[in-house]
């Protein structure tokens, strides 16, 4: 197997200065603002959904979605990972699932905006289909019938459609299980139809002519289905296997349509798809880091010695190709992985290897940005990966990693990194060479940098939304795992290791915003839980104070009555606390909680960040808005920017930076 290292991207980006809008006059407020753009810090490869059928040249082809802004329909040829295709699906972002019917048509359901794309054999373009069901935002998985139809299993609102290939016309059979509102995978078998679900692990058949909905037994060895999600389904030769868990490996059960009966159990099945039949019965899929032969009649494993390393294993698309090369002689298993390799092994030589593909990098939507002593650092969404970008010239350095929630420079020079999913912390030191074992290995004997600090799923955690530094420790304000409840506040030590966590530090509500003051940790919540799903108990997000040295709360506030979320806080210049919920910025008394003034400066509930500097605090509203309040107990917000964007951050105490999608912003203060 030929290895290969994850790209390291430098990225390069011109100064442009954007259209400023001058605040309004008021005392102590700088003359100008001006937004100078500094390229796209990350960008990258995600495949998601896929599969293996007939490519624009009449020869097998690996299809894969990538995404970005527009995603695009990509078909490589197996034989060199060459790009056959490259077609942009607009308005889309990405998608869980695209798949062929038996003329070769390729249908994608996408995700956020739920619509259904069509590429007819031959064509350089798709067609929009647009969303099947009104209501549902995505679509996450497709399957297909011997005539070409087409069956998607969407959210919110756990329903199931029927895309008639002939003439267009949708069926809605509704939802599918009252209880849950994702059909997260979907199959098809002689006229029946298997969905399963998410959050809870249910496995329902549904009769493709009447509508008719049966649920299956559990599998023997499931337990308690709740928040075991089907996150995998697949049809095979009058068997359905169904992977339970998410991500990473879980167990993948065999049900036998026929017998109705489940008669196996697949530990540490990787996912996300398994191939077709083989020409003697078999499948293949990755378990146990490694791409198995699996025979459904004896129930064995045999391992084809293709290994694969890092935190993610699992296939994004696998078939079979006729490659035409010396060591692939006859019939190949191909497939793809999710950073765009090709993986392919052949059973008559043993051969195996991975390489890159020539699937096209996209830009990667900035979700945390924070501001170092010299650097900005930014982490992404989905496709994840961390960027240090100079503040002057726009140059940086892009490092494959998990999607990064939350970003810290620390006082010691240290760069701590939130992620999801677990909840985890990482430490990296920016003098040493980045080297993760888990998504971008260096040379062998690297040290992990950034090393893992902390892994907070055991306390149900599952994104490190928010980080500041107290006294020395790291405190993380986290949302929980899965249809639950109830984030947490977890403080670790750097010097001994140890982390202490306080989960519903505010009963039942995740904590978004963090900062700190004399060891004492403040902190803003929201009423929303993990997936969104569950209906919440309180009406607002709160600001809470926490003593770090007693592992106790001294209180918590409501300052903006039935305002869902408290995004952000911070203190300012002058000492005071200031936080934003929603359209409304706050000042309190960090005694005691008590709200001392605050103005309604938006339209929406659209959450945003307030910063300081060293002359004043800085506010986002509605997401398209900058106000400053300048320091003193009678300065009142004045508008200083107006510009779209999505985060905003300090850099050097004197400098704005803020995203606006993949790009990143500066706004030199006083200039």
């Amino acid at each position: 197997m030929r290895s290969f290292r994850p790209l390291l991207a430098l990225v390069v980006a011109t100064a442009l200065v954007i259209a400023p809008t001058a605040p309004t006059a008021s005392g102590g407020s700088p003359p100008r603002a001006e937004a100078v753009s500094l390229g796209v810090p990350l960008s990258d490869v995600l495949l998601i959904g896929g599969t293996v059928a007939r490519g624009p040249n009449g020869q097998t082809a690996i299809w894969n979605i990538s995404a970005g802004a527009p995603a695009y329909l990509n078909a490589i040829n197996p034989v060199n990972g060459a790009s056959l295709l490259s077609v942009p699906l607009p308005g889309a972002e990405g998608s869980y699932t695209v798949v062929a019917t038996p003329d070769g048509t390729m249908y994608v359901g996408t995700y956020n905006n739920g619509h259904l794309y069509r590429l007819r054999p031959g064509a350089t373009s798709v067609e929009d289909l647009g969303r099947p069901l009104a209501s549902e935002s995505f679509i996450w998985a497709l399957t297909t019938d011997e005539q070409g139809n087409v069956y998607g299993g969407t959210y919110p609102g756990g329903r199931m459609f029927r895309f008639d290939h002939t003439t267009g016309a949708i069926r809605d059979y509704g939802k599918v299980l009252a209880s849950q509102p994702y059909v997260k995978s979907i199959g098809y078998a002689n006229g029946k139809i298997y969905t399963g679900s998410l959050p809870d692990a249910h496995i329902m058949e549904i009769d493709a002519a009447t509508g008719a909905k049966t649920e299956l037994p559990s599998p023997p060895n499931l337990g308690d289905p709740l928040l075991k999600s089907v996150y995998d389904l697949s049809v095979r030769a009058g068997r359905v296997y169904i992977r339970v868990g998410g991500a990473f490996p879980m167990p993948m059960y065999v049900w036998d349509i026929a017998s109705r009966t489940w008669v196996d159990e697949i530990p540490l099945a990787h996912g996300l798809d398994i191939s077709p039949v083989g020409a003697n019965g078999e499948l293949y899929f990755i378990q146990a880091s490694e791409l198995r032969e699996y025979d459904p009649a004896t129930k064995t494993l045999t391992g084809t010695g293709l290994r694969f390393t890092g935190r993610i294993q699992n296939a994004r698309s696998i078939g079979f190709a006729e490659l035409g090369l010396p060591d692939y002689p006859g019939t190949s298993v191909v497939g793809t992985l999710w950073r765009g390799e090709e993986f392919r092994y052949n059973p008559q030589t043993g051969k195996s290897e991975i390489f890159l593909t020539d699937v096209r990098r996209e830009p990667i939507e900035i979700l945390a940005l924070s501001g170092g002593d010299k650097l900005i650092y930014t982490g992404g969404y989905l496709n994840g990966g961390v960027t240090a970008t100079d503040p002057k010239t726009g140059v940086g350095q892009f490092n494959r990693f998990s999607q990064t929630e939350a970003i810290l420079e620390a006082a010691d020079g240290r760069v701590w990194i939130g992620t999801y999913p677990e909840a985890r912390l990482y430490s990296y030191n920016p003098a040493q060479a980045w080297s993760s074992p888990e998504y971008a290995p260096g040379p062998p004997g690297s040290p992990d940098n950034p090393k893992l600090a902390v892994n907070l799923k055991p306390v149900l955690q599952m994104r490190a939304r928010a980080l500041v530094e107290v006294n020395g420790k790291i405190a993380v304000g986290t949302v929980p795992d899965g249809d639950r409840l109830g984030g947490a506040l977890a403080i670790h030590d750097p010097r001994t290791g140890e982390t202490a966590s306080y989960r519903n530090v505010v009963q039942d509500e995740s904590v978004f915003g963090l900062t700190a003051r004399q060891g004492i940790v403040y902190g803003g919540t929201s009423i929303t839980g993990g997936l969104g799903t569950t209906k919440p108990t309180r009406e607002s997000g709160t600001v809470f104070a926490w003593d770090v040295a007693r592992g106790v709360k001294l209180w918590e506030s409501v300052p903006v009555p039935k305002a869902p979320t408290v995004s952000s806080v911070t203190f300012g210049p002058d000492g005071r606390l200031w936080g934003v919920a929603s359209k409304t910025v706050f000042e309190l008394d960090p005694r005691h909680g008590t709200v001392l003034r605050s103005f309604a400066l938006g339209t929406t509930t659209a959450t945003g960040d307030i910063v300081a500097t060293r002359d004043g605090v800085y506010v986002s509203i509605d997401l398209n808005k900058i106000y400053r309040i300048a320091p003193g107990r009678w300065q009142t917000p004045k508008l200083y920017l107006e510009h779209p964007h999505r985060r905003l951050a300090v850099q050097g105490g004197q400098r704005l930076v803020f995203s606006n999608g993949p790009e990143l912003f500066r706004v030199d203060i006083g200039r």
